[in-house]
Formats: C-alpha cells, structure tokens, sequence
C-alpha cells in the first residue's frame, strides 16, 4: 500500500452555522440525503462533513471546488465509523491520482469541526 495525499481541514462551527442560517439552501448543495440525515440538522455534524469533503480534495492535490461538493459523501458503517464514498468527477480524480481507498478521521465539538483524510493506494501505485 502506498500513500497518495493527506488532507486536513478544520472549519469554525459558528461562523459555518450563521452561513447555514443565512443560506439554508446550501445544506442542499453540498451534501447528499444521506449526509443530511445522518447530520441530523446539526451545525457541527454539518461542519465536520464539509471538513472532511475539503480534506479528500487537500489528499487529492486540488482545492475547494475543484469537483462538485456532493461527488464526495461521508457515509457511516453500522458501527458508526465514517468513511468515504466518491461519485462520478471524484471518483475520476481519484483513479486519475491512483488513489483508490480513503482513510477517515473526523471530529467535532459545539466550536470546532476536523477531518483528516489519508488517501492510499492498494497497489502501491502512487501517481
């Protein structure tokens, strides 16, 4: 296995819930149902998965935006572990990098949210 990128991101929850508050529409645009619900309407769960997101693109050596917010989703295993699922640009950036697995760690408090995001490669490709 061979490490492609690290990515880290840590997002201010309050300033990130006035920005919810004041564009409540952008819940929509940048995470998939499944993110929504598992968030539950929670600024810091929100703030967390949008950290994690920017540190999947930080691990993939691009910035913000650089493909649709929503073709990156944190998703939960029955036990409550996150981890990533890429879709349609992601997905393409990431074979495109050689990475093709995604190691999530995030976390948050009612003032600070923070993914760190190791991308790898299980052949040891590493573009």
């Amino acid at each position: 296995m061979a490490t492609v990128g690290v990515g880290i991101d840590v997002v201010d929850v309050p300033r990130f819930a006035i920005v919810l508050g004041r564009r409540p529409r952008i819940v929509e645009r940048l995470f998939t149902e499944g993110e929504q619900r598992d968030a539950r309407g929670k600024a810091e769960r929100l703030a967390a998965r949008f950290a994690a997101k920017e540190a999947v693109m930080k691990s993939l050596s691009v910035g913000a935006g650089s493909v649709p917010w929503k073709s990156i989703e944190v998703v939960r295993a029955p036990s409550g572990a996150p981890s990533v699922r890429l879709h349609g640009a992601a997905h393409d950036l990431a074979e495109l990098r050689g990475a093709d697995e995604f190691h999530l760690s995030m976390t948050h408090t009612a003032m600070t949210a923070a993914a760190v995001v190791v991308a790898s490669s299980k052949d040891g490709r590493a573009s």
